[in-house]
Parts: structure tokens; C-alpha cells; sequence
């Protein structure tokens, strides 16, 4: 069950952003929900859970270097900060970076540790989340 997520900062997930959460990892929504509300800035989940013919155009275009993604699992998603001034989505690397910040503190928290892509080496994916290993992950930590 999705429960809308309402914190004291103000940000909620947009129907779009719950929608696509749907199809991921329990313990990777929990994540989410709770990187929503310890987040400085707002922000939208733009991707979720792939087929591996979305892979494979994502390969093809160069947005992508992998066929075993962890998007195939529903165990990774693509995030997009807000604009604080326009609400509107922007990728900015400073947003992303206090987006991802709060994604790696709701993880621990959670006890499900993520990387964020934007400290990869090589190929940076900015607007990417996922978990380090799925037996970390723990439903059973829910914070509400």
C-alpha cells in the first residue's frame, strides 16, 4: 500500500512519482519516502523499474552502459530535483547532491544501504539511486 508522503518540510510525491515507486523493492520505497521527507530539496521520481527493451534502447543512446541494471529488479530509480523557485524539475548537481545526501541517510537509517550514480567513475548518472544488495534490505524497518 502507498501512503502519500506529507512532511514538515511540505514535499509530497506527485501521483506520477507514487505511481512509479509501485513497481520497486519495498525496502527501496521506504527509502524513498523517507529520503522525501529529510530532503532539503523536493524532488520527482522519473524512473523505476525497466523491461529489458528499455535497457536495451538506453544502451543503445548511450544513456546507459549495462543490459543488468538494477532498474530490471525494481531495485534502482532516477530521480529529478525541483527547482525551489519554479517547482519545476531541473537537473542541477548541487540539487542532486542534496537529494542523493538524503537518499544514502534514509538507506542507513533504513538498513538498506544505496549509491548514488553521481559518484561513479567513468560514467556519472546523476539522477541515479539503488541499492547495494538486496539481502541488506530490510520491509521490516518501516518508518511509517
Amino acid at each position: 500500500m502507498m501512503v502519500t508522503n506529507s512532511a514538515a518540510n511540505g514535499f509530497q510525491f506527485s501521483r506520477r512519482s507514487e505511481q512509479k515507486l509501485r513497481s520497486l523493492h519495498p525496502a527501496l520505497v521506504q527509502v524513498a519516502q523517507l529520503a522525501l521527507r529529510k530532503s532539503r530539496v523536493d524532488f520527482t521520481i522519473i524512473s523505476s523499474r525497466r523491461t529489458l527493451d528499455e535497457q536495451r534502447q538506453l544502451v543503445a543512446t548511450g544513456k546507459s552502459q549495462t543490459l543488468n541494471s538494477r532498474h530490471l529488479k525494481g531495485e534502482a530509480l532516477d530521480f529529478v530535483p525541483l527547482d525551489p523557485t519554479t517547482g519545476k524539475g531541473r537537473f542541477d548537481r548541487g540539487l542532486a547532491i542534496e537529494v542523493a545526501a538524503a537518499f544514502m541517510d534514509a538507506g542507513q537509517e533504513q538498513g538498506c544501504p544505496v549509491k548514488w550514480g553521481g559518484m561513479w567513475q567513468g560514467f556519472e548518472d546523476i539522477p541515479h539511486i539503488e541499492m547495494m544488495k538486496t539481502k541488506q534490505a530490510n520491509p521490516a524497518r518501516a518508518s511509517g
